[in-house]
């Protein structure tokens, strides 16, 4: 029902409320409440540019946000009136009446939409374009040129793209100005062609027959039919597949393999310092994965065998396992799962923390539990009701929560 988290190194608490329904997050002075996804609200001391800011949003209706600095002052009732700032990857949205007229801002681009998704025009720097789909549309964009935070000049390629009877007809040659401009073609699914200094591709009866000479990555590639039958050799990739028999893939640094998927699947990065292999049988009913910095020997290890139980061991070489395991293995990594749900059906957990020296044992939710510290040693049968501890001051017995025997050292005064 609840579960509660905080960090007084980091300045952070996390709150949980029957997660996901609903959450509380605060690091430093920033907080967000969200219910279901739906509902949240947001607020506290932000980055310079947002200091004070607090949003309040009850998704999708109804967005707002007030700020010592009234320019960042919004409100957006949707679908009828608006503004919303920095919220769904853009960096200004106004509606009247959406989906009649819409106006987005992201970095230097201005789209304004009618009867989004039919009519748009768009502008920016050096950018122009219109849109009426599915049935055309065009865009041009000048070579430009930037300064980097570096304070160094940049060019900006600049391109031409047109399509017609989406997604049936495209021409686009992009990258013009740069070192790497390319030319596509494409009328689908009879043909499409790339063609660039650094790589041509051919596909026939898009996507099932393709070829492909990537000579940027150096490496040449045969599809027939896509995804069925995959065969590509050179330096920069080698693949040989018959899906779903096997396929093994490589690089060098990267390597895949399956066989008879999704009954066996391989993932692997080779790259100092980073050594990481993953085994997957049967998607994620087994999952092996390892995690190792070659350079400091840490290791990040963990093992899930569906539902049957959950190990993990972090790159401080603390270990946790758990049985059973219903969700963790197809969740992995999800801290409200593991803090709120999984002592439900936890019927057994083991902890330790080498660094620290700490270990904790946990039968059928502490039927039977067992904690022990550098100093000192716990023992809890029955839920509590015989209890024995010792430490520095002494030993102690409860049973039925009343102190029945208690010990002290022999050079305690």
């Amino acid at each position: 029902m609840f579960s509660c988290y905080s960090d007084s190194t980091a300045d952070e608490a996390e709150d949980d409320f029957l997660y996901p329904v609903l959450t509380y997050r605060r690091y430093g002075t920033q907080y967000r409440w969200q219910l279901a996804q739906v509902f949240s609200l947001f607020g506290g001391e932000s980055p310079p540019d947002l200091q004070g800011n607090r949003q309040f949003t009850l998704f999708p209706i109804y967005f707002q946000q007030r700020s010592p600095n009234p320019a960042d002052n919004y409100t957006a009732l949707m679908p009828f009136y608006g503004h919303i700032k920095n919220r769904l990857f853009r960096d200004e949205i106004f509606v009247v009446m959406f989906p009649i007229y819409s106006q987005t801002h992201r970095r230097d681009m201005v789209t304004d939409n009618y009867l989004y998704p039919i009519f748009d025009v768009h502008r920016g720097d050096g950018l122009r374009g219109w849109e009426v789909w599915p049935l055309v549309g065009n865009e041009h964009k000048d070579v430009t040129m930037r300064t980097n935070g570096f304070g160094e000049i940049e060019i900006i390629p600049g391109h031409d793209n047109f399509f017609a009877l989406w997604p049936i007809h495209f021409s686009q040659n992009t990258g013009i100005g740069s070192e790497n401009p390319s030319r596509y073609r494409a009328d689908l699914p009879f043909y499409s062609l790339l063609r660039s200094p650094q790589r041509d591709s051919t596909s026939v009866l898009w996507p099932f027959f393709t070829w492909v000479d990537d000579r940027g990555q150096k490496y040449r590639e045969w599809q027939m039919p896509y995804p069925v039958v995959v065969i590509s050799r050179g330096p920069g990739k080698t693949t040989t597949r018959f899906w779903p028999l096997f396929s093994r893939s490589h690089n060098e640094s990267l390597e895949t393999d399956y066989y008879l998927w999704p009954l066996y699947r391989y993932d692997g990065i080779h790259a100092d310092p980073l050594d990481y292999g993953r085994t997957r049988i049967l998607l994620y009913c087994f999952v092996n994965k390892k995690e190792k910095n070659l350079e400091t020997g840490a290791l990040l290890h963990r093992v899930d065998l569906w539902p049957l139980f959950t190990y993990q061991q972090d790159f401080n070489g603390d270990q946790r396992l758990q049985i059973l395991a219903p969700i963790e293995p197809w969740l992995p990594g999800n801290v409200g799962v593991e803090r709120s749900w999984s002592p439900l059906w936890s019927v057994w957990r083991a902890e330790t923390s080498p660094k620290r020296g700490t270990t904790s044992r946990s039968l059928l939710w502490n039927l039977y539990r067992y904690d022990k510290a550098p100093a000192s040693r716990r023992y809890s049968f029955m839920f509590g009701l015989f209890q024995y501890q010792s430490n520095p001051e002494g030993e102690a017995v409860r049973l039925f929560y009343i102190p029945i025997v208690k010990t002290k050292p022999a050079n305690h005064p």
